[in-house]
């Protein structure tokens, strides 16, 4: 007998294929549903080729559609592009320039108003030292002159106040009442020495301050202060201090007649 004719189907196609009913036709909707819900090994290779076909065709479009703004150029107008940006480089650089140098004249015109305050600030400490307008500390001596058989002569004490202030005292106080200054007058009174119109009484307390050794000597030298004041029967006594306070001052008088010239 001759062999029967081999099965034209896989065996996959055969597990897969629905048994037909009998006495009904396989339309083409029934093959799609058996082909979707069973699907063979080839149309899951075939499935998979396209699923990596479109994500390729994807990833070209992305890559197609990155901005190529400078791609198109020409040479001359690429040239042209590098020209305004070098252009707008020089402008920067040279707003940069501008800044600095204002930055640095304004530091520097900062520095000379500070310069200049702190040099009027020291001007005006140093004239209201000496017109005694304020307290004072610091070095010098502090001379005390007691009458003992005599009455000291008010010239005596202006001599003595002179040659302190040639000394270069810087400030000078009697009996830590009255302060010493340019204006300050010196008048014969009973019990004493009337300054600026205070009594002041021995032993009189004379604080000075400046270098205290020059000081010192101003009043130990041969026919000075010390001499005269002992020839009319008073004892001096000179201490050097490293520090000592002046807290007399001098209340501020107000010019009658003279006035700031406006043309200087």
């Amino acid at each position: 007998m001759p062999d029967p004719m081999p099965d034209p189907m896989s065996d996959d196609e055969r597990r897969s294929a629905p048994e037909k009913e009998p006495g009904r036709a396989q339309t083409g909707r029934d093959r799609l549903r058996r082909a979707v819900l069973r699907p063979s090994r080839g149309q899951v290779v075939v499935a998979l080729l396209l699923a990596l076909v479109g994500y390729a065709a994807v990833t070209q479009v992305r890559f197609t559609n990155v901005d190529n703004t400078y791609a198109s150029l020409r040479e001359q107008d690429l040239i042209d592009v590098l020209t305004g940006l070098a252009a707008q480089t020089q402008r920067a650089e040279a707003e940069i320039a501008r800044l600095e140098r204002t930055r640095d004249d304004l530091q520097s015109d900062t520095g000379q108003r500070e310069a200049a305050i702190a040099e009027a600030e020291n001007t005006a400490d140093t004239l209201a030292i000496m017109a005694g307008l304020v307290p004072v500390t610091g070095p010098g001596i502090r001379v005390t002159v007691t009458e003992n058989e005599g009455t000291v002569d008010v010239d005596t004490m202006v001599d003595l106040v002179q040659e302190l202030r040639t000394a270069d005292a810087e400030a000078i106080q009697f009996n830590e009442e009255v302060r010493a200054v340019a204006q300050t007058s010196f008048e014969d009174a009973v019990g004493g020495i009337e300054i600026d119109g205070t009594l002041v009484s021995s032993p009189y307390v004379i604080d000075v301050i400046g270098e205290p050794g020059t000081l010192h000597g101003a009043i130990d030298f041969p026919k000075g202060p010390r001499d005269q004041l002992e020839d009319e029967g008073a004892t001096v006594e000179v201490e050097e201090l490293a520090s000592l306070d002046i807290t007399a001052v001098v209340e501020p008088r107000r010019p009658e007649y003279a006035e700031p010239d406006s043309s200087q």
